[in-house]
């Protein structure tokens, strides 16, 4: 796999086929992907660097020249898959579109993700994260009442990189079927918008749209955070029976089920504000340990609000050994096992790159002088 990757979107993609135990050839400027300079916390890398980029190969070109050309298209004439996340028509000016670089190699899975798609008024514009949770909607349905709030990750990124991900799995089943390579086409705003369909279909048939409204759930109640004696639990309730074991079982009053208020979830939404002054009076005198114990025996969903640290020694990782140590050029990293497990397939999770680290080796195996990649000015090119 040849990629021509900057960011998050494009880099999460093939980190995930690299965890499978594919061979992603990164391509990268002499000062490399400027995802390595977001932050330097890791250890002087940066989180987003390390998080997206083990089991890869780095190798530096200058894809301004004749020779870094020569080497890339060398790379791709016996690649399987293609992935870049380039600025709208970088490609196209390397002669690596989609019909050059299939007229190239027939067998080849061309990968395109963009922020919104090839055409359209919107075709050339740049896009961010944040630009496309914009544009999405997303923001108009996250947040509180007075304010929207943009999604503390990388949302857009990571749900048009996760679409990458499985149009390039369904086109290898695809091409083992027909032998023919394919061109698969990503938009952020389109995978984000996919993902906010349901407040799209509220709104649109329902005559208005979701409220902001925190953590709460919007459509849902009681479903979010409530204070306890000493902190806040959180709990969703998702149908009947289970709210008649709350008001039985965790606030201790059964006759709150038969409240014509409370009758059916569109009853208790309506009337949020009610039912939450019965729910903070009860469990304002309680500890948190026992809301939540009370929660679990009753069968009722719920968590406690967590920091990153507590993520880190949250005790169900431990126990099911999601950790694991990473090579880097900074040492050892401890870092989460992919989610999906298999009973037939490993996780790979080779070493985080250096700047180039692959170079010299990668074009050993082409037969082409390493002067071809040595010493390369910066490309110029950008991510999306």
């Amino acid at each position: 796999m040849v990629a021509l990757e900057q960011a998050v979107a494009a880099p999460f993609a093939t980190r995930q086929l690299a965890d499978l135990g594919a061979r992603v050839i990164k391509v990268e400027r002499d000062t490399g992907d400027f995802a390595r300079g977001y932050d330097d916390k890791v250890v002087g890398m940066a989180s987003y660097f390390v998080w997206l980029n083990r089991s890869k190969e780095s190798i530096v070109l200058d894809l301004k020249s004749d020779g870094g050309l020569q080497v890339l298209r060398r790379l791709v004439e016996e690649a399987d898959i293609l992935v870049q996340n380039l600025a709208p028509g970088a490609v196209e000016r390397m002669g690596l579109g989609p019909d050059d670089a299939l007229q190239l190699n027939p067998r080849l899975i061309h990968t395109s993700i963009s922020g919104y798609g090839r055409g359209g008024t919107y075709g050339s514009k740049k896009a961010y994260d944040l630009l496309i949770q914009c544009e999405s909607g997303l923001l108009s349905v996250t947040g509180t009442p007075e304010s929207p709030t943009k999604v503390g990750v990388s949302i857009a990124d990571i749900c048009a990189g996760m679409y990458a991900y499985s149009g390039i799995l369904t086109a290898l089943i695809q091409r083992g079927k027909t032998g023919h390579g394919d061109v698969i086409e990503v938009s952020m705003l389109e995978a984000l918008a996919e993902w906010v369909t349901q407040p799209y279909f509220y709104s649109e048939y329902g005559g208005q749209p979701p409220r902001r409204s925190g953590a709460e759930h919007a459509s849902i109640a009681p479903y979010g955070p409530f204070p306890a004696a000493d902190g806040t639990v959180f709990f969703g309730v998702q149908n009947e029976r289970e709210f008649k074991a709350f008001c039985s079982d965790v606030l201790g009053t059964p006759e709150l089920f038969a409240d014509p208020r409370f009758q059916g979830n569109a009853a208790r939404v309506a009337n949020r504000l009610a039912l939450h002054e019965v729910i903070i009076a009860v469990f304002a005198g309680l500890p948190s340990e026992k809301v939540l114990q009370r929660l679990d025996d009753a069968g009722i969903a719920n968590a406690r609000l967590r920091t990153m640290a507590e993520l880190s020694a949250h005790p169900q990782l431990a126990e099911r050994e999601r950790w694991r140590n990473v090579e880097s050029p900074v040492g050892l990293l401890r870092s989460l096992v992919p989610p999906v497990t298999s009973r037939e397939s490993t996780i790979r999770m080779d070493p985080i790159p250096g700047i180039g680290d692959h170079t010299a080796t990668i074009l050993a195996e082409l037969g082409m002088p390493e002067a071809k990649a040595r010493r390369c000015p910066p490309t110029g090119a950008t991510g999306d």
